[in-house]
């Protein structure tokens, strides 16, 4: 349960606390041998209390600027000086409400501790222990002038604000935790299903082929060799195409190596921002081109983000057109040039041509569009 304490509640309690000091300073205006610097006193306190109060500034940031700490310090040392200027420490039966300025000051040096500036509030009622001893000559009048109180009030305010500090850096460092280990259990769990859904598309695709081979004793014909590796190309496309495919892109790229072309599809995460609308079309567009390319080899990958296109498919073509020797002796090329797709180009003499160049938009709304 998370209770929620209004803001206005101890903005408004503490206002009433320094209203109620006020009035207790006019209702003994007679003892005062001068009364105009109490009125002076009345003042001072009145403002550097509603300005330490007032609620815009609070929203705005609970710790109180040092100008206004220093402000309400200057306004605490004044008070007493001030005030007990004007009385008689001596006074027979005492002085009664005329030592209003006591409370004023520990009720002021309150909010100061409240609002993260506890140095000045001790500072503050530090001067008022010690004007207090001075001006009364016994360290035992303390107790009757309200002075213990308002240090004790002081200290409380300290201790909670720096449990409430403590129980806030605390919450925030629990729900750090949980975070971390909520994304944790996160990746965990995709690591899992990710797992799990490449050993059951790796079982799918390469089972009827293990069951032929237990079935032989590994006597496999030449087209089931042949078999063997355009599947082992299948399974390594699910590492290094992943987001290239769908099932339409899986049975055009197993045709085309059936076909004997040398496919590569290289996933760079290029397309991992696009979002299930655009990435559909870019599968139907990318398994058109493989099932309509002639090329002897096909080279499919994708193009960095920020870019307007979204894969790039290049076909080559051998000018003696030994399409049947490429795919019999290259047959692995596309899972063995895993950093360098375009490795087997450089071993043919230049004998390869380009035959297909085809850039898929990561965007079915034209350029021109979108910038207009």
């Amino acid at each position: 349960m998370n209770v929620k304490l209004p803001r206005w509640l101890p903005i408004g309690l503490a206002a009433l606390f320094s209203l109620y000091h006020l009035l207790l300073a006019a209702v003994s205006l007679t003892t005062p041998a001068h009364p105009a610097p109490i009125v002076v006193c009345m003042v001072l306190y009145a403002g550097a209390t509603a300005l330490t109060l007032w609620p815009s500034g609070i929203r705005k940031n609970i710790t109180m600027p040092v100008w206004m700490a220093c402000l309400s310090l200057a306004v605490a040392v004044i008070l007493p000086l001030a005030v007990a200027s004007q009385l008689d420490p001596h006074a027979k039966g005492g002085n009664g409400y005329a030592t209003w300025y006591v409370a004023a000051v520990g009720t002021l040096m309150v909010i100061v501790s409240t609002r993260r500036r506890q140095g000045f509030a001790w500072v503050g009622v530090g001067f008022l222990v010690v004007h207090s001893i001075i001006w009364s000559g016994d360290f035992a009048e303390l107790a009757n002038l309200g002075v213990v109180g308002s240090v004790s009030w002081v200290a409380i305010s300290h201790a909670l604000q720096a449990t409430l500090a403590r129980a806030s850096r605390d919450t925030r460092e629990f729900i750090r935790a949980e975070q971390e280990a909520a994304d944790w259990q996160a990746a965990q769990e995709a690591h899992v299903n990710e797992r799990q859904f490449r050993l059951l598309q790796t079982g799918r695709t390469a089972r009827p082929m293990l069951q032929r081979i237990v079935a032989t004793g590994g006597d496999l014909s030449p087209e089931e060799r042949q078999e063997c590796l355009n599947l082992e190309g299948a399974i390594r496309d699910e590492i290094r195409g992943r987001r290239l495919l769908s099932d339409d892109v899986r049975r055009e790229v197993m045709a085309a190596r059936r076909r004997g072309t040398v496919v590569s599809l290289l996933d760079e995460g290029g397309i991992d921002d696009l979002d299930d609308d655009e990435l559909d079309r870019v599968h139907r567009e990318l398994a058109s081109a493989i099932r309509d390319a002639s090329a002897d080899r096909l080279i499919i990958r994708t193009v960095a983000a920020g870019s307007e296109y979204a894969v790039t498919v290049v076909g080559l073509s051998s000018e003696d057109l030994q399409s049947s020797t490429l795919g019999s002796s290259h047959a692995g090329a596309d899972d063995d040039d895993e950093d360098d797709p375009y490795a087997d180009d450089e071993d043919d003499d230049g004998e390869d041509e380009v035959s297909l160049w085809l850039q898929i938009p990561r965007s079915s709304v034209p350029q021109e569009h979108v910038d207009a």
